[in-house]
């Protein structure tokens, strides 16, 4: 993953993320943090708001599945036809049967 870290920053690749991923990878403590930390400086992190939080519950609801974070994803790439790098592939796909994932 550090490495990963290191090629999107030298390459200059725009990376955008919800801030509830960040909170997800700062519950499992220092050492899945650091990748992250590094890479949150060149990411731009987007907030879950009241509206947004209204379109992932009629998204969960039309996909049958319940991880409002993941849904986040789904609609961050949705909305910017971006590609998802994951080491959750299987429950994004489940949401987006279309969406381009590249799973670490």
């Amino acid at each position: 993953m550090t490495r990963l870290a290191q090629r999107f920053a030298a390459a200059g690749t725009p990376l955008v993320t919800s801030a509830g991923v960040v909170a997800q990878v700062w519950r499992g403590g220092s050492r899945a943090q650091v990748p992250v930390a590094f890479l949150l400086r060149c990411t731009k992190v987007v907030d879950l708001t009241y509206p947004v939080a209204k379109v992932l519950g009629l998204i969960l609801s039309a996909t049958k599945t319940k991880d409002p974070i993941d849904a986040h994803i789904v609609l961050l790439a949705r909305e910017r036809t971006w590609p998802v790098v994951t080491s959750d592939a299987e429950d994004l796909l489940r949401i987006d049967p279309t969406l381009t994932v590249q799973e670490i």
